[in-house]
């Protein structure tokens, strides 16, 4: 999967900015002020990882190697997946997917009224 393309496609989420708390070369995808996604681009192969459903990041990281808990986060939560071309790009992107929903759920009634007024401008 293309670097690039993650990161349009994560763009395109209402809502969404990316920025680089941790280190500059690390691009980290927030909505509203949370993470849903941050990309290690120096790992070879590059590195994702991802908010999951606790049971969902059992049952992938039980499925594809190139899954694992998820690096320097909550392991129960949080999945890294190592973008080695194992899996279908239909598949991250369904999980990008999931972690933003997840991310949007948790936000505040406040925070999801301004993001709802972000996306209906």
């Amino acid at each position: 999967m293309n670097l690039e393309m993650l990161h349009e496609f994560m763009l395109t989420m209402p809502g969404t900015v990316e920025e680089r708390p941790f280190t500059p070369e690390v691009p980290v995808y927030k909505v509203m002020g949370k993470m849903f996604a941050y990309v290690s681009p120096n790992k070879q192969p590059p590195w994702l990882t991802l908010k999951l459903d606790p049971a969902m990041g059992r049952l992938v990281r039980s499925t594809h190697r190139s899954v694992l808990p998820g690096y320097h986060m909550n392991k129960e939560h949080w999945n890294t997946i190592i973008l080695d071309g194992s899996i279908a790009e239909g598949e991250i992107l369904a999980w990008i997917e999931e972690s933003y929903d997840l991310v949007v759920a948790g936000l505040t009634r406040k925070k999801k009224a301004e993001l709802r007024r972000l996306t209906t401008k």
